[in-house]
């Protein structure tokens, strides 16, 4: 069992770790300091060593100022400003790479390329994704295209063994990938809701020991919500069709009842987590691209749906810096700070493009055509908690909404003047681009900006779970999830690539304790486990209508939940317009949520310690 280390979120960095300086001014933890050590901390130009986690931000911001054409002390400043006290967050990739001289991808994920249903093409894929993974990055798959068990290929004569056959064979490669001591990645698997392997599909991960390295998502479609609904047969086909006026080219294998399909899959989330669920026709209605694109898988979790070899640059505005006066009556966000910071976010994860490498030259030439960038927030919860607002409430989701309205209006404003000064992205076409349903739901002032200068991104919204990036800046809560609990046991790789436990106090939690002398929770407080689960979805269809990438996010359920209960959440989600849903109930396969020591573990909500994407 790993060693346990206590950690009081009211203390500053500690030298628990030969060479770590203490950093004074700001709340900092010990988590947050093997957390840089371990994953972020890299040597100069000089080779010495990073001596805290200002030299890390001034080797990003120098690094991502290399891009620029002039003035590039400046930008270095700007971005070094944007940077400081964990206003910014980075992706991961970015923090770990920029400015080392490695040929590393700067890209936390990426989706391959389309599986080609022979041996030759599925084990280039394979090769593929472990060159992939070899330099950091995550990988997304459809695995739709390959035939199901006991199909017959008739230039060889052999039977198909089926898409999760083959995804064993991925999960092994990504096992041996890890045990090289390259950076740690995670891998997604999609298959159509139609394909006739779908229940073997659905039943991958009811063993343990199964499929450790991959997450496991449904496409589902309109026309099989339609046939829930309706209680209605639903045809499982090969090879699926390639567009919905395709659907005559495609066999139908065999009929099963869609509700009793339906049924199935929430079985399995309720019973082991997986697989979670896509919204596909939603996704690619509401691509800003989907006038020349057709996607079909996501990133490793799930916030960044992408076309074959498409890739992610992602980064998140950490809320609990942009609270003025915490745990106050006069308490209040700064919306012009979200704004400003959002700007300068958007041309640094743009800058990304020019210093990256890729580990194939299909994904350069992918990337470069759309410049898709997923700017989003952490710490969500924690800022709202610093503001007494409870999470879920009406008031909650309204200042949510507003929050996020303003990042991503400042993203697109930001993007179109970055046109003005280095043109449009390539596969841009004004018409069809401001005619897309999210371009066109803007302010008309953005539209206007957009029509007359262009954009350089396709893309500019996202939110990841900010895992470790959220632990780095003291344990902030990740994403836009509500706080796990306000002390847990929260695992953490260390930098002889062993894995340390540490007791940690959440970010808002400890700064209230520290500001009131007392070991006391703030008013507003709530557990994860004490929302309600129609209140995680709430928050996340309050801020659906200002993505236009996806959102990475956990409906945390009881135990005890009525199963009934729980396949209503799923049918709720769709119906608020989600793009996808994942749920996690304690259960034996994946875990439970208390330790021995009766402290709350936090569980891996999307990726675990093996498959952090971040």
């Amino acid at each position: 069992m790993p060693s346990v280390f206590v950690d009081s979120g009211t203390l500053r960095w500690r030298h628990i770790m030969t060479g770590i300086a203490p950093i004074g001014g700001y709340l900092r933890t010990a988590t947050g300091a093997a957390t840089w050590q371990a994953k972020y901390r890299r040597r100069g130009v000089d080779g010495a060593p990073e001596r805290d986690i200002e030299d890390t931000w001034w080797r990003v911001a120098r690094a991502l100022a290399a891009a620029e054409a002039a003035d590039r002390e400046n930008w270095a400043r700007q971005f070094y400003a944007a940077l400081e006290d964990f206003r910014f967050l980075p992706g991961g990739r970015i923090l770990a790479g920029a400015g080392t001289g490695e040929r590393v991808t700067l890209f936390n994920c990426f989706v391959m390329g389309t599986v080609e249903d022979s041996i030759d093409g599925i084990f280039d894929a394979l090769k593929e994704g472990a060159l992939t993974m070899q330099q950091g990055g995550g990988v997304g798959y459809d695995f739709s295209t390959l035939r199901p068990a006991g199909a017959h290929a008739r230039s060889t004569g052999t039977i198909a063994s089926g898409p999760v056959s083959f995804m064993r064979i991925w999960d092994a490669m990504c096992a041996t990938i890890l045990s090289t001591g390259a950076r740690r990645g995670a891998m997604m698997a999609t298959l159509r809701c139609d394909h006739p392997d779908i229940e073997a599909f659905i039943a991958a991960k009811h063993d343990a020991r199964e499929l450790r390295h991959f997450n496991l998502s449904v496409l589902i479609t309109d026309a099989f919500m339609q046939a829930v609904r309706s209680d209605a047969d639903w045809p499982l086909v090969f090879p699926p069709p390639a567009n919905p006026e395709a659907a005559h080219s495609s066999a139908v294998c065999r009929n099963v009842k869609a509700r009793e399909l339906w049924q199935n899959i929430m079985r399995a989330n309720y019973d082991y987590a997986e697989p979670g669920v896509i919204f596909i026709d939603r996704v690619r209605r509401l691509d800003n691209l989907g006038y020349c694109e057709r996607i079909s898988a996501t990133n490793p979790c799930g916030e960044i749906p992408l076309p074959p070899y498409g890739a992610c640059d992602l980064g998140s505005i950490n809320l609990t810096r942009f609270v003025r006066e915490p745990f106050s009556s006069r308490a209040e966000v700064d919306f012009e700070g979200i704004a400003a910071t959002a700007a300068t976010a958007t041309r640094m994860l743009d800058n990304v493009y020019e210093i990256s490498h890729f580990p194939l030259p299909q994904q350069r030439t992918v990337a470069h055509a759309s410049r898709r960038v997923g700017l989003g927030i952490t710490g969500l919860a924690d800022a709202l908690l610093m503001l007494g607002i409870g999470y879920g409430t009406p008031r909650s989701l309204e200042l949510a909404a507003r929050i996020m309205r303003t990042l991503c209006h400042a993203a697109y404003r930001a993007s179109a003047a970055l046109a003005c000064d280095k043109g449009s992205f390539k596969l841009f076409e004004p018409k069809q681009y401001v005619g897309s349903e999210f371009v066109s739901a803007l302010p008309e002032d953005v539209q206007e900006a957009i029509r007359r200068h262009g954009i350089r991104n396709s893309h500019l919204t996202a939110i990841a779970p900010a895992g470790t990036i959220s632990l780095l800046a003291g344990n902030v809560s990740s994403g836009l999830e509500p706080i796990y609990a306000a002390d847990c046991l929260r695992k953490v790789r260390l930098v002889d690539d062993t894995v340390g436990s540490f007791e940690v106090t959440d970010y808002a939690c400890a700064l209230y304790r520290e500001l009131t002398g007392t070991a006391a929770l703030p008013p507003a407080f709530a557990a994860a486990a004490e929302i309600d689960p129609r209140a995680h979805l709430a928050m996340q269809a309050a801020l659906q209508p200002y993505v236009d990438n996806a959102i990475s996010k956990t409906i945390n359920v009881p135990e005890d939940l009525d199963f009934g209960v729980f396949c209503s959440l799923y049918e709720e989600a769709y119906a608020l317009g989600l793009k996808g849903c994942t749920t996690f109930r304690p259960n034996p396969v994946t875990g439970s949520v208390l330790t021995a020591r009766a402290i709350a573990e936090a569980p891996a909500h999307c990726c675990s310690i093996e498959r952090e994407a971040d």
